[in-house]
C-alpha cells in the first residue's frame, strides 16, 4: 500500500552573509565575470576563488580581450572585497595578497561550444549535467518560505550595517530559520539561529540587542518565535571570522543559492560562470519556467529538471513535476513551455538575455526570489509567459 505523504512537519533552511569566506569567493567570482562580459558579452569564463587569511587565489579558464589584464582583475577582487566591507586585521581590501591564475580555455571545450564546430554544429552546452528550477506559493516571491525569511534576516542585517545605523557588526554572518507546517503550509516559525561576527567591545547581549529587533522586521505578524526559540551567537562569542576565522572557496554554498533543501539541486555551482555554462543557464531557464507556471495558477508547487551532453544543443531531457498540485496535465504544460522557450544553450542565454554583466548582486542572498531590475539582474525571475501560458494551455 502506498504510503500517504507527509503534510504537516518541521523544515529548516539556512543563509550566509555576504561576508561569508565562501560568499567572498563568489562574489569576486562573478565580479571578474563581469568584468570580462562588460569588455566582450560573448566572453568565455569559469572563475574560481580561494580566499584565507590575507591571502585571495583566482584560478580557471577565460576567452576574452586581451584588454581584461591581471591588473584589472587584481583591481576588481579589491573593490569586491571592500564593496563587502573587509578592512580589518588579517583580511583588508587593500594589503590582501591577490594571484591571478587565470589561463585560456581549452580548445576542447571551446569546439563542443563554438556554433559551427564540434560533432553538433550548433552551439552545444559547455558541460554535461543536470539542472532544476523550483516555485512554490509559499511567500510572494514564490520560494519556499524558511529559506525567503533566512535570506530576509541577513539582508537588513547588511543593509543596517552599510547604512551605519549599527555599529560594531562585522560582514560575516549566518543565520537559520525553523519553520512549522500544517497541511503542506508554512504556519509559523519554531526558531531563529544568527551568528553574526562582531566587534571585540560588543558583549553577547549586545549582540542580542541589535540582531533580535532586525529577526522581527524580517518575519510576517504573529511569526516571532519564544524569546528561548532566539539562537544569537550561541557559543557566546563570534570576533574571529571572516577568511581569519575559515577559509571560503567558490561555490560551496550552492543550496543556499537555490532552493535552502526544499527542491533538488543538479550539482553545479552558479558563480564565476559564463552563460554558455549550463550549470548556471539552465538552472536559470528551469527556476523561470517553474515560476510561470505556479505564477499562472497551474500548481502551488513545481518542480522542473533539464539535462544535458557537453557540445550538444538540444535538451537530452525534460521532467516536470507539479507535486499533486497541478491543475492542467503535466505533459501538456511541457508542451506549452517548449513551444515558448527555446531550451538550448543560445536559446535560453538570448531569451533572458544574459551575456550582461548583471551577476555580482546575485553571489549572495540567493539566485532566485530576487527583483528583476532594467539593467538585466535577474531577468529570470519575470513572469512574463503567463499570459502565453493560459492562452496555450487554457
Amino acid at each position: 500500500m502506498q504510503q500517504k505523504a507527509l503534510t504537516d512537519y518541521i523544515f529548516t533552511s539556512e543563509s550566509v552573509s555576504e561576508g561569508h569566506p565562501d560568499k567572498i569567493c563568489d562574489r569576486i567570482s562573478d565580479t571578474i565575470l563581469d568584468l570580462y562580459l562588460e569588455a566582450d558579452p560573448y566572453s568565455r569564463v569559469a572563475c574560481e576563488t580561494f580566499v584565507t587569511t590575507d591571502c585571495v587565489v583566482i584560478g580557471g579558464e577565460t576567452r576574452g580581450p586581451e584588454s581584461v589584464t591581471k591588473d584589472k582583475i587584481e583591481e576588481a577582487a579589491r573593490q569586491a572585497i571592500k564593496k563587502v566591507g573587509y578592512e580589518q586585521e588579517g583580511f583588508n581590501w587593500k594589503t590582501a595578497d591577490i594571484d591571478v591564475k587565470l589561463h585560456k580555455q581549452s580548445v576542447d571545450i571551446a569546439q563542443g561550444v563554438d556554433e559551427g564546430t564540434g560533432v553538433d554544429k550548433d552551439e552545444g552546452a559547455g558541460d554535461q549535467g543536470i539542472m532544476f528550477g523550483y516555485a512554490c506559493k509559499e511567500t510572494e516571491a514564490l520560494m519556499p518560505a524558511p529559506l525567503y525569511y533566512s535570506h530576509l534576516i541577513l539582508r537588513k542585517l547588511a543593509e543596517a550595517r552599510h547604512a551605519g545605523k549599527i555599529k560594531g557588526i562585522e560582514p560575516d554572518s549566518k543565520s537559520q530559520v525553523t519553520m512549522e507546517y500544517k497541511n503542506d503550509k508554512p504556519v509559523g516559525v519554531r526558531s531563529v539561529v544568527v551568528s553574526t561576527q562582531h566587534a571585540e567591545e560588543l558583549s553577547h547581549d549586545d549582540v542580542k540587542n541589535i540582531v533580535i529587533p532586525i529577526i522581527k522586521e524580517s518575519l510576517p505578524d504573529g511569526w516571532m518565535p519564544p524569546e528561548e526559540e532566539l539562537y544569537i551567537n550561541p557559543t557566546g562569542r563570534f570576533v574571529i571570522g571572516g577568511p581569519v576565522g575559515d577559509a571560503g572557496l567558490t561555490g560551496r554554498k550552492i543550496i543556499v543559492d537555490t532552493y535552502g533543501g526544499a527542491a533538488p539541486h543538479g550539482g553545479g555551482a552558479f558563480s564565476g560562470k559564463d552563460p554558455t555554462k549550463v550549470d548556471r543557464s539552465a538552472a536559470y531557464i528551469a527556476r523561470y519556467l517553474a515560476k510561470n507556471i505556479v505564477a499562472a495558477g497551474y500548481a502551488d508547487g513545481c518542480t522542473i529538471q533539464l539535462a544535458y551532453a557537453i557540445g550538444v544543443s538540444k535538451p537530452i531531457s525534460v521532467y516536470l513535476n507539479t507535486h499533486g498540485t497541478g491543475t492542467a496535465p503535466e505533459g501538456k504544460i511541457v508542451e506549452a513551455l517548449q513551444q515558448l522557450v527555446d531550451l538550448r544553450p543560445r536559446g535560453i542565454r538570448e531569451h533572458l538575455q544574459l551575456n550582461k554583466p548583471i551577476y555580482e548582486p546575485s553571489s549572495a542572498y540567493g539566485h532566485f526570489g530576487r527583483t528583476p531590475t532594467a539593467e538585466g539582474h535577474f531577468s529570470w525571475e519575470k513572469t512574463d509567459l503567463v499570459d502565453d501560458l493560459q492562452r496555450i494551455i487554457g
